[in-house]
């Protein structure tokens, strides 16, 4: 087997509630503007939450032609837009070597449930005797990735991960396991969701988490989680690679650990996170004092994991904490801005590439979908807060990202950042108590 690689991420394309593109979507992030609106995609009279975090202004007509519209469904489209988007800002150029030589691994948790939903209102509402014939093309998980590949014509390893909320953290892994260990030289990895059908809505209803108002991680008076769309690829690659070419280069991804729980769909153990956790430190040689920043995945539903800052990432690593004096991790969760999807997280990136953190803030979705004008209530500091656009210190090197989802895997990338534009960050996504049924 060949020594293992340095693997960095050169390209990032988002389409999200936040926006379009990447930089959109930056910008909505770091001005603490929120992606949840009232619900239009379905009729919200038929469900007990009117607000989801919707992709606004999607015209598909200004990425496919009508040919092309016939194969994809919502979510697969948005896989595609934004691995389009990843590879354009990579400046990677795909020769038949590296076709030979490339991946792409994705993550989908529910895959094409609007094409499914018209087919079963197809049979069950207007007794149709058929369905529409690509309904399985359509719909299966592996569509955006299949058609990223046929796109750029990657005939290397191309798969799709369903696991849950953990999917994207998946795909991330295993394409970065895949690059470092010599298996492809480059890949397109990430994740997309279109889970917006009246079928797949009332089954998220029925597990009574949804909340009928906005998100509020870490509030005491938080209600649920709010359903979100939309999708998020990136091209990596080896180090070497990328300096050879003179890629912008935002972040070296150095380690991954995944588990399982084996113990409760929706009420697990905090075992399966403490391993995913201690598996990526090892798999990155890095110490859990080294980490410098954790943007949470702030489960929307009580009760979960109470502490927010440092004694997050000592207890779940199981290491000694380090002394009082020492200055506390800071931890925010962008969940307010970017509702619960299994694709990856751009804030997160965007936060380790940039060492800032978004704003934390409180917000009425349904006041502000109304006025722009609106004011917007930003949470005081909190103790531990710092700059937002202050250079790194060396403890901030360092980040990791843990976050929770929802199921019985854990996954869990760590990352490093080194000198000049270079950045790194990890994540923990998992199944939390959240979902316990009230």
């Amino acid at each position: 087997m060949s020594m293992a690689r340095r693997v960095v991420v050169t390209g990032i394309g988002v389409i999200s509630s936040l926006g379009l593109n990447a930089a959109e979507f930056w910008q909505a992030l770091a001005e603490g503007r929120s992606g949840i609106g009232p619900m239009t995609l379905v009729n919200p009279a038929l469900l007990r939450f009117p607000n989801t975090a919707e992709v606004k202004g999607y015209d598909p007509s200004q990425h496919f032609c009508n040919k092309e519209t016939d194969f994809l469904d919502r979510f697969a489209q948005f896989g595609v837009v934004a691995a389009r988007e990843a590879v354009r800002d990579s400046g990677i150029e795909w020769t038949p070597e590296l076709r030979e030589r490339g991946a792409v691994v994705t993550g989908s948790c529910v895959g094409g449930k609007s094409t499914e939903d018209e087919g079963f209102q197809g049979l069950y509402e207007l007794k149709r005797n058929r369905v529409n014939p690509l309904t399985i093309p359509r719909a299966m998980e592996n569509a955006a990735a299949s058609h990223i590949s046929i796109e750029n014509h990657i005939t290397g390893p191309v798969y799709t991960v369903s696991t849950a909320c953990s999917s994207s953290n998946h795909a991330i892994g295993q394409a970065f396991w895949l690059v470092r260990n010599g298996v492809v030289d480059a890949a397109i990895t990430g994740g997309s969701e279109a889970p917006f059908c009246l079928g797949n809505l009332k089954a998220w209803e029925a597990m009574r988490v949804v909340s009928q108002d906005t998100c509020r991680p870490f509030s005491k008076n938080r209600r649920g989680m709010i359903l979100g769309e939309g999708g998020a690829m990136m091209v990596i690659e080896t180090l070497e690679a990328a300096k050879a070419r003179g890629a912008k280069i935002y972040a070296e991804i150095v380690g991954f650990g995944m588990s399982s729980d084996a113990h409760h769909l929706t009420q697990p153990s905090m075992e399966g996170p403490a391993r995913a956790m201690r598996g990526a430190l090892c798999d990155a040689g890095l110490a859990p004092e080294q980490v410098g920043y954790i943007n949470a995945h702030g489960p929307p539903r009580r009760p979960t994991i109470p502490p927010k800052r440092a004694p997050f990432t000592w207890s779940l690593a199981r290491t000694p904490a380090p002394s009082p004096s020492a200055r506390p991790n800071p931890c925010t969760a962008t969940r307010w801005a970017r509702p619960a999807l299994s694709k990856p997280w751009p804030p997160s990136w965007r936060c380790a590439t940039t060492c800032c953190r978004p704003p934390r803030i409180s917000r009425n979705p349904i006041r502000n979908a109304s006025s722009t004008s609106s004011p917007t209530r930003r949470v005081p500091p909190s103790p531990n807060s710092r700059s937002r656009t202050r250079s790194p210190s060396a403890a901030e090197r360092r980040a990791g990202l843990p976050a929770l989802g929802v199921g019985q895997a854990s996954a869990c990338p760590g990352g490093r950042r080194l000198p000049g534009p270079l950045a790194l960050q990890g994540r923990l996504v998992r199944f939390p108590k959240f979902l316990r049924l009230l």
